[in-house]
């Protein structure tokens, strides 16, 4: 049975990065290494652009799972930044869990390394306490395809949403008339294409002026 649309409210969301982690990331197959990164970045680019809040959390970070990457740190120096002890489940931390309660948002884009465990077994603890899930698919990562597509079933079920991070920002912005140049500039040096279509529009009205 399908739920009903909940949409995505920038004044009611927070964003989880949940074990962007230089050692994890390495051994991910799903996606290009470059591409994933970009989408990542994307995301917390669209977190700083909706000044939403961001809670960062790595796993066991002084063995093979290595530190989280410089890019989300270097974006959200002054965010919470949990480093779980040995926790596998983020939610089994009680620090986390209290950072998250503290931003009074009750709707969560999560995103992680990896997809089956480090994304889902928090999307499912956070679902079961009432929580609004928003999955960021692309700005996830695992070993191959079939991991991949067995959590995200697995999370649907639960009733978490699926999207990516373009789909997210889209939704969050919902008027192009709410600063377009402003959120134009968060998608275009992610998507090439994209900042085609803008390069291309803004040297037509340039034309149209002259």
């Amino acid at each position: 049975m399908s739920k009903p649309y909940i949409r995505l409210d920038k004044d009611n969301a927070a964003v989880l990065f949940i074990d962007h982690q230089s050692g994890l990331i390495n051994i991910t197959r799903d996606y290009n290494p470059d591409q994933f990164k970009n989408r990542v970045t994307g995301l917390a680019d669209l977190a700083k652009f909706f000044k939403l809040p961001v809670i960062l959390t790595s796993s066991f970070e002084n063995g093979p799972n290595g530190p989280m990457v410089p890019e989300l740190l270097e974006r959200f120096p002054d965010a919470p930044y949990i480093a779980r002890p040995g926790q596998i489940n983020a939610w089994d931390n009680e620090d986390f869990v209290n950072a998250v309660k503290a931003t009074g948002k009750k709707q969560l884009l999560i995103a992680g390394v990896v997809t089956e465990v480090c994304v889902a077994f928090p999307t499912l603890s956070a679902l079961a306490e009432g929580y609004d899930v928003f999955v960021i698919a692309d700005a996830s990562a695992t070993f191959d395809e079939i991991s991949r597509e067995t959590a995200l079933d697995r999370m649907r079920v639960a009733g978490a949403q699926v999207l990516t991070w373009f789909a997210a920002a889209g939704e969050l912005q919902r008027d192009w008339r709410n600063d377009m140049e402003g959120f134009a500039g968060i998608l275009g040096p992610h998507i090439a294409p994209y900042a085609n279509l803008i390069q291309s529009f803004t040297r037509a009205q340039k034309e149209a002026k002259s």
